[in-house]
């Protein structure tokens, strides 16, 4: 009304406004019918009123000067509600003043400010003083010296109403100038850490209430200024200084939320630290400034839960554990404030730090609520500094319980913080990768790599497919703690991903495969803690059990047994996890019969694998019970008795599985695969017997097909050969001639070795079965076929190799004379496999070899020379005495070209013969071949040359000279023997000369004994051996030629030479 009328009415209206103060004036203290508060209300009106009527005055107009001084006086009026109403008005009437006026009504003002008589008058003028200050510009402060004198009372300690006023004054003028009072604030500062501590209770309480105002207007800038000022107050030694900055800081609950939101991260934990100061009143302080903080928080739940937070915040031994027990059940509905956050971190912080793993795990449970709770995550943002340190260490925390906590709790914060992108997480995955491969405890890279999949998945896909090359080459770095650490990052990803990591599993399930046959134990730990939860997680359909079985199968059949130990865990855990069952019961002893599965649970397997697929794991489950390692072995027991209810029925289902499988096993390289494949059949045999042999021999019969591999051959040989050595001979009466017999035949002839090798064991155990029935059906139809198949030949040396004593009944075919050269080489080749046999035949043997050696054709001659070296070689050592005659006998035979074949196989003897002895032989060959060194055939005589040659070159040199008693009698011989001829001639000759060797009159004729003389001569024992070594030099050379003796004449004249220049006796030297 006043704004709209009250330019046209200002006389009339001041007149009212005039009349009733004089009458209130004039009043006093006398009774009216109002109450105090409907006077004050009266009166506040008439102010205001009479303020906005100042408004429609000229700015000269004395009654704009008169209103003013009313105005003023009303100051005093002990009502606040009267008092700001006033200084409402007294901004625009200030500014119509002059600079004296300003001046003037400022200095009244701090006059009364300072000296008031009353509480009343000193508050309305700071009311006044604020009013006239705000109109007049902020500058009329320093112009008037406003804080100065408002400074000069505070520091009055004479005058504790002047040090009130004064206050009163900083409170009022902050109020009303707001933020165009804030660069004083920090000079104000000092001076309430001051008079917080003053001894008047009206002071304490004026600096309360300035505290409070000054903190309510402050800016962000403000506060950054103030904040310093006042933690540094904190250390101060001074207790009363303490005490003001606790209660400053307190107060600092009346800044805006903006403003307290980013100081409370700072405030509370120095406030905390204080509640340890030695002063009880310090103490005491930073209670009531907790409170104070506490008493600003808007969301309803933690309001009602201030009480907790505030005492584990004084007293954090004894009341964390409650705290953080009543904050997990509670329901929070509204979203927590930034008051909120500053009680609760240093609690959640507290509780990080505590050595309980209880306490640990649900503070770090509930910091990775928080993101969820605050409305804005800039809320959290002051607050991660300090959460992420204490979650980083419960991330390697002993405790699995804690780490997993913990990491959840971290990624809860990258996620609710805006990601790895976020300042405060630009180092949290370098350090978890750092962690992740760091050498220390086992449990610190377990929490980095539980970090680290969590963290994985609450960031972009695209960050974790750019990190799993890393990972993977990681599995296979050259240091074992860092291996480990890559795998179990690799048991964590699948359950931190999800679905998500199932693209990966093929490459992630191949290192872990290879993890398990690390030479680290605690690789393998890590490897088979990864396996198994890759099953675990992935074991719920087609398609990822399409990626994992193979991998997992082909494990089973791994030479090395950690990876077969760990592949049969595996899949235990995977059959138990579709079976429904847990897999810890164990049935100790009792037989196959004995488990604990039933006809369901098998049902179950079935409907999530496929007949096929369960039943070829079943099939490697029960090969693997007769594995060569005892852990794999009870492991894949356990998995037999925990999923089969019954075992011979079973069997019968998977029997053809189960035999591709053996006969894989069988011929397979390694030899624990083999022997495991081997026992298993073997065993198969042994407890089912005549309910599975019709099933297995028509299977066996099938995998010799020309079509099959050839390692599948081999394998069913090999698993023939088990069979026949595990069934008793009753069991196999039925079988033995239809079914094993054909099958032997049939691959002894095959054409691959390692064939013919297997089928070999398995005619050995049909010869135990059978005996010599199974030979006659077997071996004539092996040699009906030496002459068109050469396959026939390989399996007729299996067969002997097996059972040598079959010679006898193949050796009678074989050696009939003629020998030709197809008959020779299979001579020699069975010799060879022949071993112990060989001996007693040796007598029908060599005759007609020596004469098929002698024959015209040379292919013939060769073969069978290959096949009588080979028979030398063939015999064992203790048949010495029974082949040396054999091989001497031939030396005198009619025949020229047997006798020759004879020398040659005598130097045969010596140097292929492992029943040689040199000092027992050597001296018969000497005498033998040198009986032929007169032979009528010239041929003859130039074999047993060679051979002679070639027997005393396997002598040495040094040992030659213990020959010379035997050659010398050798030469003797044939020299007789050629006297006695040249007698029968009649061509007698007395001159010694004339009695020639024809065998030393051949070119070179004295090298195979030339050195026997010469060892003689020069190294004798004593001079009679040396004698003699000249001696017989001299019928040798006499025994010759000139011509053959001349290639010899330099060896042998140094060396006599010598002999005539050293100290010999002279018998030596003629």
């Amino acid at each position: 009304m006043i704004e709209l009328h009250g330019a046209q009415h200002v006389q009339q209206l001041l007149g009212v406004y005039e009349g009733y103060f004089d009458r209130a004036t004039r009043a006093g203290g006398a009774q009216t019918e109002l109450s105090d508060a409907q006077t004050d209300n009266v009166r506040q009106g008439v102010a205001v009123f009479l303020g906005s009527l100042a408004s429609h005055l000229e700015k000269d107009d004395p009654r704009a000067r008169q209103i003013l001084a009313r105005l003023v006086d009303v100051l005093s009026t002990p009502s606040e509600a009267v008092q700001r109403s006033v200084a409402d008005c007294l901004p625009s009437l200030a500014q119509g003043l002059d600079e004296d006026e300003r001046r003037a009504l400022v200095e009244s003002l701090l006059a009364q400010v300072t000296g008031g008589a009353g509480y009343a008058d000193r508050r309305g003028a700071a009311f006044g003083l604020a009013g006239a200050v705000k109109g007049m510009g902020i500058g009329s402060l320093k112009l008037f010296g406003v804080m100065d004198a408002v400074k000069a009372a505070v520091e009055d300690k004479s005058n504790p109403e002047a040090r009130e006023g004064a206050l009163m004054a900083f409170e009022l003028l902050n109020v009303r100038l707001g933020r165009l009072f804030e660069p004083y604030v920090v000079h104000v500062l000092p001076l309430l850490l001051v008079c917080f501590g003053d001894q008047n209770e009206y002071v304490r309480q004026a600096t309360v209430s300035a505290a409070r105002a000054v903190m309510g207007q402050l800016s962000g800038q403000g506060v950054k200024l103030v904040l310093p000022a006042l933690m540094r107050g904190l250390e101060d030694s001074a207790w009363r200084t303490k005490q003001g900055s606790v209660q400053l800081l307190g107060a600092m609950s009346a800044c805006a939320p903006k403003q307290l939101g980013a100081c409370l991260p700072q405030i509370v934990p120095k406030l905390s630290e204080t509640l340890t100061d030695t002063h009880p009143k310090v103490v005491d302080a930073a209670n009531a400034a907790l409170k104070s903080i506490g008493d600003v928080i808007r969301n309803p739940e933690i309001r009602g839960l201030s009480k907790y937070l505030l005492g584990a915040i004084s007293a954090p031994a004894e009341r964390t554990a409650l705290c953080l027990d009543v904050l997990l059940e509670m329901t929070f509905v509204n979203t927590v404030d930034a008051p909120s956050l500053a009680l609760i971190v240093p609690v959640l912080s507290r509780g990080l730090r505590d050595r309980s793993a209880d306490l640990k795990k649900k503070a770090a449970k509930i910091a990775g609520n928080m993101c969820s709770l605050v409305a804005d995550a800039k809320d959290m943002s002051p607050y991660v500094p300090i959460l992420l340190p204490d979650i980083q260490k419960s991330l390697v925390d002993v405790s699995p319980e804690v780490r997993a906590t913990a990491a959840a709790a971290l990624a809860s914060l990258l996620q609710g913080m805006g990601g790895a992108e976020a300042e405060q997480f630009s180092e949290v995955i370098p350090w978890l990768t750092k962690t992740l491969q760091s050498d220390g405890p086992a449990t610190e890279r377990s929490g980095a790599a539980q970090g680290l999949a969590e963290c994985l998945a609450v960031l972009r896909p695209d960050t974790f497919e750019a990190m799993l090359p890393e990972i993977f080459a990681g599995c296979s770095h050259v240091a074992p703690h860092v291996r480990e650490g890559h795998l179990t990052l690799l048991r964590f990803l699948p359950l931190a991903l999800g679905e998500a990591f199932e693209a990966h599993l093929q490459e992630a399930l191949t290192e872990v495969l290879t993890g398990l046959a690390d030479i680290s134990e605690p690789v393998r730990q890590a490897a088979l803690g990864a396996g198994r939860v890759f099953v675990e997680e992935f074991s719920h359909s087609g398609p990822s059990l399409d990626l994992l079985l193979p991998s997992i199968e082909e494990a089973l059949a791994s030479e090395n047994w950690r990876i077969r130990v760990s592949a049969a865990e595996l899949l235990g855990s995977m059959m138990f996890r579709i079976a429904g069952t847990s897999g810890k019961v164990r049935v100790e002893g009792g037989d196959d019969d004995e488990g604990i599965s039933t006809e369901a649970q098998g049902a179950a397997l079935t409907a999530a694998l496929g007949e096929a697929r369960h039943h070829d794991l079943l099939s490697a489950v029960y090969a693997l019970r007769s594995d060569p390692v005892l852990a794999v072995r009870n492991a894949a027991v356990h998995i037999w008795k925990t999923v089969v209810a019954n075992t011979p029925r079973t069997l019968r289902l998977i029997l053809p599985r189960l035999m591709n499988r053996l006969i894989e096993g069988l011929s397979a390289e390694s030899e624990d695969r083999r022997q495991t494949a081997g026992k298993c059949l073997g065993e198969l045999v042994r407890k089912l017997g005549e309910r599975v042999l019709p099933e297995i021999f028509p299977i066996l019969r099938d995998g010799l097909d020309p079509c099959r591999s050839a390692q599948t051959r081999q394998g069913v040989c090999l698993g023939l050969a088990e069979v026949l050595s595990a069934a008793r001979k009753e069991q196999l009466e039925e079988f033995l001639h239809r079914d094993v017999v054909p099958a032997i035949r049939d691959a002894l002839c095959d054409a691959d070795a390692a064939v013919r090798d297997a089928a070999g064991a398995a005619f050995d155990a049909t010869f135990r079965h059978g005996g010599p029935e199974t030979a006659a059906a077997i071996v004539p139809a092996l040699l009906a076929k030496l002459g068109s198949d050469d396959a026939a030949l390989e399996g007729l040396k299996q067969v002997l190799k097996a059972q040598p004593k079959i010679l006898a009944s193949v050796l009678p075919a074989l050696a009939a004379p003629p020998i030709d050269a197809h008959r020779a080489q299979t001579l020699g080749a069975l010799a060879e496999v022949a071993g112990a046999a060989l001996p007693p035949h040796l007598e029908a043997l060599f005759p007609p070899l020596l004469a098929a050696m002698a024959s015209e054709s040379a292919e013939e001659a060769d073969a069978a020379r290959s096949a009588a070296s080979a028979v030398l070689r063939a015999v064992p050592t203790d048949a010495h005495y029974l082949l040396l005659p054999q091989v001497l006998a031939g030396v005198g035979d009619a025949k020229p070209g047997v006798r020759a074949a004879a020398a040659t196989l005598c130097g045969s003897f010596a140097t292929e013969a492992p029943c040689f002895d040199e000092e027992d032989d050597v001296p018969r060959l000497i005498e033998t071949l040198f009986s032929v060194f007169c032979d009528e055939h010239d041929h003859v005589v130039q074999a047993a040359w060679q051979a002679l040659g070639v027997v005393m070159g396997v002598v040495p040199k040094e040992d030659q000279g213990h020959y010379l008693r035997d050659v010398r009698a050798a030469v003797q011989g044939a020299r007789e023997k050629t006297r006695r001829r040249l007698r029968d001639a009649c061509q007698t000759s007395t001159r010694e000369n004339a009695l020639l060797v024809p065998g030393l009159c051949l070119p070179k004729g004295l090298a195979p004994v030339a050195q026997v003389y010469l060892q003689g001569v020069l190294a004798g024992r004593n001079a009679d051996a040396r004698e003699s070594a000249a001696e017989g030099l001299r019928e040798a050379t006499l025994s010759t030629t000139t011509a053959a003796i001349k290639p010899h004449v330099i060896p042998i004249t140094g060396p006599l030479i010598r002999v005539l220049g050293d100290k010999h006796p002279g018998s030596v030297k003629p």
